[in-house]
């Protein structure tokens, strides 16, 4: 992407950070622990299918159906998510995505049938949509700057942590009778929800939302317990008031409420316009930017090769179910033990090089997955072991590169890029597109494998990738070194005149917030 080099901020490497805070860091393990539960109903699904279709005697069409369909569900639940974290605060909300999963999980565990399953699977997709929102957003809000990047990937983080121990308790059930294997994986999955419920209550409310309480004084306590210093602590104190259209010296919380009211009001009106149906040059590029990672990011199959990937080690030779889904545990492994790469380096050597290098790496192994399993139908027996443990360590090759890359920093950097009056919504339809690829890549795999055989499945996902990585070199600047609001310069020398719009935006509701305060 071509922009004025002379308007457009040179990113440098940042200074030295002090320390993590140590209540901010247990404040966002907390949190991403809901992230778990988000990974584990992903994955346990496939071990689970194997022994569920014999049991229940379900074809694969409703099998994939019953794979993908979690992702479309979370799209609803984001969007209550978001309704609730506003309502009964991040905290409470976190506790609410707890005792969803723990029902879902009861659901899918004692399901007589495929109708029952699928209403668990429902209840669980709810669930899911509520620790994709809230878990990131609550983290977000409490982090400071200095440590924003590293205790954000958290929640992707545990969710791959989730993802390996889905594949634990498949193998660890395997054994059990077919109709008591598959419920026994899906049962286990209620047990941490109960405590992850009670820990969160522990944490402290956001204080974002405590300030749009009217809560202060609450807000500047968690803000000095979650900063690097009290200076910090008061500047971020301002920064939300000033987000939320609140003058500095506002204290009481009567007149706050009521400020945010009128300027959530005033600030909803124009932003779907602004993002869908008008946007400015600047803003396209975010929207091309961020959709088109989020594309990518599921695009490529990597939801297939979690989902599926007991199938695809039976493809390349492992005719053992349990040796298959002994093996399928690497792939959790893979996930969750490459991805501190991405959180360790995503300060330091920046989005682009991380996400270039991840894509390039999933190109090349996806290419060579799929070569090595088209050899298989057609070379002798005797040439099958070998072919196959290429195929099995291209598969890991390719789990660990997006883990290391594609995987958490595509999430870091749409919550990057985005001006700060759109961010919310831009991020919600960011979100909902990766779901619906999650959703489709993961509902057609079965079908698209029948129709182009497994190896021209993975054929089709290379060349995404290889298409991603070049829509990322040409399409995504860097922004390490880039504070939020230097982040929109980036994509076009007139984003300063839509934050001077912005400017006037926010002195017009405040304007206008003290007249209904002082009509009422």
């Amino acid at each position: 992407m071509s922009t004025d080099a002379d308007a457009v901020p040179v990113a440098v490497a940042p200074a030295k950070r002090p320390p993590i805070n140590k209540y901010a860091f247990a404040c966002a393990l907390l949190a991403s622990m809901n992230s778990v539960l988000l990974g584990y109903d992903i994955s346990v699904m496939s071990g689970a299918q194997l022994f569920m279709k014999e049991d229940l005697k379900i074809t694969d069409t409703q099998i994939e159906i019953l794979a993908g369909i979690i992702s479309i569900y979370s799209l609803l639940g984001s969007l209550m998510a978001g309704l609730t974290s506003d309502w009964l605060g991040r905290r409470y909300t976190m506790v609410l995505a707890a005792a969803i999963f723990f029902t879902g999980a009861l659901l899918m565990g004692l399901a007589p049938n495929y109708a029952f399953l699928m209403a668990g699977r429902f209840v669980a997709g709810i669930g899911v949509g509520y620790a994709l929102m809230i878990a990131p957003v609550y983290t977000a809000e409490v982090a400071p700057t200095s440590s924003r990047g590293f205790l954000t990937t958290f929640p992707e983080v545990f969710n791959n942590f989730g993802i390996l121990l889905g594949y634990v308790s498949n193998f660890a059930f395997a054994r059990l009778p077919v109709h008591l294997s598959w419920r026994a994986m899906f049962l286990v999955g209620a047990v941490p929800p109960v405590f992850l419920g009670f820990a969160v209550l522990a944490m402290p409310e956001s204080p974002r939302w405590l300030v749009m309480r009217g809560r202060i004084e609450d807000a500047r306590r968690v803000l000095l317990r979650t900063s690097d210093s009290p200076e910090e602590a008061e500047e971020r104190l301002l920064d939300i008031k000033k987000v939320v259209g609140i003058p500095a010296d506002a204290t009481d919380a009567d007149d706050v409420v009521a400020i945010v009211r009128a300027n959530e009001a005033a600030r909803g009106q124009g932003v779907w316009k602004e993002l869908l149906i008008n946007p400015s040059r600047p803003v396209r590029r975010m929207l091309v930017a961020g959709l088109g990672l989020m594309f990518i990011q599921q695009a490529t199959g990597v939801d297939c090769v979690v989902m599926y990937s007991p199938r695809v080690f039976e493809k390349a030779g492992m005719k053992s179910r349990t040796n298959s889904l002994g093996a399928s545990m690497a792939v959790g492994a893979c996930k969750t033990f490459f991805i501190p790469i991405a959180t360790l380096l995503l300060d330091r050597v920046g989005r682009r090089p991380l996400l270039l290098a991840s894509g390039g790496g999933m190109a090349i192994f996806l290419f060579t997955l799929a070569t090595s399993l088209l050899m298989l139908d057609r070379r002798p027996e005797s040439e099958a072991k070998a072919l196959g443990a290429v195929s099995i360590a291209a598969m890991l090759s390719f789990v660990a590169s997006f883990a290391s890359g594609l995987g958490p920093v595509a999430w870091v950097y749409c919550s990057e890029i985005y001006p700060l009056r759109l961010r919310a919504q831009a991020a919600a339809i960011g979100t909902g597109l990766n779901r619906l690829m999650g959703g489709a890549t993961t509902m057609s795999f079965l079908s698209l494998s029948e129709a182009i055989t497994i190896a021209g499945s993975f054929y089709l996902y290379a060349c995404v990738a290889a298409a991603g990585w070049v829509f990322m070199y040409f399409f995504l600047p860097e922004t390490m070194g880039q504070s939020l609001e230097d982040t929109g310069k980036l994509f076009g020398k007139d984003m300063d005149v839509d934050d001077a719009d912005d400017g006037a935006v926010v002195r017009h509701e405040r304007k206008r917030s003290t007249e209904l305060i002082t009509q009422q």
